[in-house]
């Protein structure tokens, strides 16, 4: 069973870096296109970052200059750099992937905690 898999959350304080991983547990798939999420409780989701298969990268306007979107040269792997982060930037985060010959696919989230 394909499953996609988040990891790199944590808690930093503000002003401090984390970068976020995505890819699929056991065998590794091609990653089409991908977007990082993020919802905090009682909020609704956000997309935050997106790329497309051709490489196209779009952000909402919060994290513009801060987050960064990337892959690895093997298409297996999507990272989500962000720095300067602040404490509203606090909520799970969550990949979204499109993979090659199988579709869309949801990861279960990694928590970032950003303390003031």
């Amino acid at each position: 069973q394909v499953q996609l898999v988040e990891s790199g959350g944590g808690l930093v304080q503000a002003g401090g870096s984390l970068a976020l991983s995505c890819t699929t547990s056991g065998r590794r798939h091609t990653i089409l296109a991908a977007g990082w999420y993020r919802q905090a409780p009682g909020q609704q989701r956000e997309l935050v970052a997106q790329m497309t298969s051709g490489g196209i990268t779009e952000y909402v306007d919060s994290v513009k200059g801060r987050f960064t979107i990337a892959r690895d040269k093997a298409d297996i792997t999507v990272y989500l750099q962000m720095k300067a982060l602040k404490p509203e930037d606090t909520a799970v985060y969550l990949c979204n992937a499109e993979l090659y010959k199988l579709g869309d696919y949801w990861g279960q989230g990694t928590q970032v905690t950003v303390s003031s």
